[in-house]
Order: structure tokens, then C-alpha cells, then sequence
């Protein structure tokens, strides 16, 4: 990680605060448009092959490609990944996170055209034809990333599946794993090749991170130890005792049989043992 700190020395000026209220956004206006103007979608989603006919914007515009389909579910989705993403830019700090979510484009960016050049490299310009023409991209990988990094951070933390079942997010983190390796297994199947450097493409961000991280979650030994010794503490300090000699400083945890009175005589409320209640000197 201290690779990314100097990154972030030198270049941090250039994080985008805020980027994940301009993601869901982006999110908003790609399910308008499937639903008002669903031909708009043919001009801003990821074809490789009329990117390289000059349409470069395309190389961004594909992030108006919402992560899923139109549903009664969408507000709750968007919701979630609000709150996924606010999380990891507030832990992470808006270069970190910045720097997450647009290695994940530049990443799949990167992997679908250069698919779509070897193809042509290698004489193969109907199959290139074909994967440009069903290579619509969407977000949903690049928000599949940002669910498992905070997964990965966050494994305790709990969420309602279905509205009323707890679950802990590490094992949905396990479930999108497996999904993924799954994916590109059937790709490798099917022999469709180009489909499985999309979907790796498109999670690499947290492929690397993984490996950044040395596939810890930021808590060092010293750390856990520290934690260990501060529970311990508390939990000392929060052994309730009713009776304590204000001269000796027993209790009836150190010694049962021991008696307690309050000194009438003493100005303020003092309690003492039955060692100390008669010779001790009022306090006035």
C-alpha cells in the first residue's frame, strides 16, 4: 500500500469527490433510457468496433449501462450500491477510491477492445464482427468489484436477503467468487475466449487490490493484539461491584466474607470494611 499512498501524494488532487452519487446517476439516466429512448443505448454502449471508427466516447458512456434490468427492484439496488460506495470512499478516501473505480473502466476498456484487435490481428474479422456486435457491456461487473472490496473489508457486516433473512456480506462476497469462476469456466467451455477476458477484465481492479492488500484486510497482528488487550481491559473495568473500602480498596469480588458499613461520621458518602470501619480517620 505504500505504492498507493505516493500515488496519492503526487496525484491526488485528481480525485473525484463525490463519485459515487455521480455513478448512481449515471445509473439513473441509463434506466430512463431503456424505458423512454431504448435506441439511445445502441450509441453510447461498448462496441469495440465502432470505437475504432472514431466513436471514442464510447469508451466512457458505457457507465450509463445500469447494472441490471429494469425492475420494481431498482430503487432498493441503487440504494445499496449508494451505500457500498459511500462506505469504501469514506474508509478509503476519495483517491483510493477514485483510483478503484476508474482502473475498473480503464480495465475493461482495455480488455474488450484489445480482444476485439487480436481477433483482427489473427484474421479472424467475422468472430470480431460478432463479439463487437455482442459485446454490450454493463456496469454490472464494475459494481460487482466494488461489492466485493467492501465485502472484503467489511466481512461481519450484515444485510437482509430478501428483506428479512441476515446474512453476513462475506459469504455474498464467497457467492459472486464462485459466480465469477463459474462464468469464466463455462466461457472456456464454450471455447468463447473473448468472453472470459471481459468478465476478468471487468473484476481485475479487485484482483489487484487483492494482491495488494497480500490478501489481509488492513488488520496486522500488532493490530489484533492491541484489540485483544484493550477488550480485556474494558471488560476488567466493567466488573460491577456494590461495596468497596475506601481504605484498602477491597471488595466482596476479593474477599466475600468481608462486611461493609458507611461511616455516619465521615462528611461524603465513604464505605469501609469491617478492618478498617472503626479505625479509620474521619474525613471531614
Amino acid at each position: 500500500m505504500d505504492f498507493l499512498t505516493k500515488l496519492e501524494r503526487k496525484y491526488g488532487k485528481l480525485a473525484i469527490p463525490n463519485l459515487t452519487m455521480m455513478l448512481i446517476i449515471c445509473f439513473v439516466v441509463g434506466y430512463l433510457l431503456m424505458i423512454f429512448k431504448q435506441d439511445a443505448i445502441y450509441y453510447i454502449n461498448l462496441n469495440p468496433e465502432l470505437i475504432m471508427k472514431g466513436q471514442v466516447w464510447r469508451l466512457i458512456t458505457w457507465i450509463f449501462m445500469p447494472p441490471g434490468a429494469v425492475s420494481v427492484l431498482v430503487i432498493i439496488t441503487l440504494l445499496f450500491y449508494y451505500h457500498v460506495g459511500q462506505t469504501l470512499e469514506h474508509v478509503w478516501g476519495d483517491f483510493r477510491y477514485t483510483l478503484y473505480i476508474v482502473s475498473g473502466v480503464v480495465f475493461t476498456d482495455i480488455g474488450v477492445v484489445g480482444t476485439y484487435l487480436v481477433m483482427k490481428l489473427s484474421g479472424l474479422d467475422e468472430y470480431a464482427s460478432m463479439y463487437a456486435s455482442y459485446s454490450d457491456v454493463s456496469t454490472y461487473y464494475l459494481c460487482m468489484s466494488m461489492f466485493l472490496a467492501y465485502a472484503f473489508m467489511f466481512p461481519d457486516m450484515q444485510v437482509l436477503m430478501y428483506f428479512f433473512i441476515p446474512i453476513k456480506v462475506k459469504w455474498l462476497g464467497y457467492l459472486d467468487i464462485v459466480y465469477l469462476l463459474y462464468a469464466v469456466l463455462m466461457y472456456g467451455v464454450m471455447g468463447y475466449y473473448p468472453g472470459m477476458v471481459t468478465v476478468i477484465a471487468s473484476v481485475l481492479n479487485f484482483i489487484l487490490f487483492w494482491f495488494l492488500t497480500k490478501g489481509k484486510n488492513g488488520v496486522t497482528k500488532a493490530h489484533r493484539k492491541r484489540k485483544k488487550t484493550y477488550k480485556k481491559e474494558v471488560r476488567q473495568t466493567q466488573i460491577l461491584t456494590r461495596h468497596k473500602c475506601a481504605i484498602c480498596g477491597q471488595t466482596e469480588e476479593d474477599n466475600p466474607a468481608l462486611e461493609f458499613r458507611y461511616c455516619s461520621r465521615c462528611n461524603g458518602n465513604y464505605e469501609y470494611c469491617q478492618n478498617h470501619l472503626f479505625t479509620h480517620e474521619h474525613k471531614k
